[in-house]
């Protein structure tokens, strides 16, 4: 034999170690488009623990439209049946390895899809779910009572927050950190501060934000560590006939109530982008019209995507 001849190597020969450094450079959709089926070697390395530390769909938007009535959103089936899919794909290759799980904003899963989700990753301690249209009590309910782990959520401003931040506190011990998307009223906060009261992070950046209502945040919540309301439409209400007016800064009260904070974020500026966004859009921001992956953004690390 000569000695440079060239001996080919199998694909199925390369080294698990090389190939899962490979498979973590690809998104979702590529994971799940096959490679698992290539031979037993690649399957085994699509199993990995590191590949499926968090399951990201935030690349991922339903084909939708908008309806008058609840859910106020129209999914078409093509759209739910590939969401549909994926979820089976990946968690079955994830092996209830998943940590993290999160969902775009324009990704409106249903009772259904979130129920199988939740059933095959039930040591999830990170949830990013801002769109909640097509989720029931019922469905986010039996989700929260499996994600015993739960440290971390995200999630849109809803009409009756009790029933889940009480269903967060009888089952996850661990809960630490909240990010409201939407307007935050003073029941949202009642909520917190009646069921989460160790809460320790709490976001609502670019919020519709009452005055009285973060007082009482920075009242009640005493083991509030961190704080963000950067870019809030921050709205003061005076006894009537006093019209409502928008606070361009921190009165001295506020600014000495979160003084026993470890982090208080905010931005009022009027040359703030953000800021102008948030008045534009009255408190309610319209991500979609904005550029793509904005809505991840957050000033505090642990809650930025």
């Amino acid at each position: 034999m000569e000695e440079n001849a060239y001996v080919a190597r199998r694909w199925e020969d390369l080294d698990t170690d090389i190939l899962v450094k490979i498979f973590l450079s690809f998104d979702i959709f590529q994971l799940t488009s096959g490679i698992a089926h290539v031979c037993s070697s690649w399957r085994r390395a699509c199993c990995d623990p590191l590949l499926w530390k968090t399951l990201d769909f935030s690349l991922m938007r339903s084909n939708y439209i908008k309806i008058p009535l609840e859910p106020y959103v129209y999914v078409d089936a093509p759209s739910d049946k590939t969401l549909t899919r994926l979820l089976k794909i990946s968690l079955s290759l994830s092996r209830r390895n998943i940590r993290t799980l999160i969902f775009h904003f324009n990704l409106y899963v249903s009772d259904d899809q979130l129920t199988y989700t939740a059933e095959r990753c039930p040591h999830l301690r990170r949830l990013v779910m801002p769109a909640w249209n097509r989720i029931k009590k019922t469905g986010i309910c039996k989700a929260i009572r499996i994600w015993r782990d739960l440290e971390s959520l995200t999630m849109p401003s809803i009409a009756n927050p009790p029933y889940l931040m009480e269903e967060i506190a009888n089952n996850c011990k661990n809960f630490s950190e909240l990010k409201v998307m939407g307007p935050f009223d003073n029941y949202f906060a009642a909520a917190i501060i009646r069921y989460l009261p160790k809460i320790r992070v709490l976001s609502l950046r670019c919020s519709m934000l009452v005055k009285d209502v973060l007082i009482s945040i920075l009242d009640d919540l005493q083991n509030l560590d961190v704080l963000n309301i950067s870019h809030c439409l921050l709205i003061e209400i005076p006894p009537s006939p006093a019209p409502r007016r928008i606070m361009r800064e921190l009165d001295e009260s506020i600014v000495e109530k979160a003084s026993r904070l470890l982090k208080f974020v905010t931005c009022m500026k009027n040359s703030c982008i953000m800021c102008q966004r948030t008045r534009n859009d009255e408190g309610l921001m319209r991500w979609y019209k904005y550029e793509e992956g904005l809505w991840k953004a957050d000033e505090v690390s642990s809650l930025s995507l």
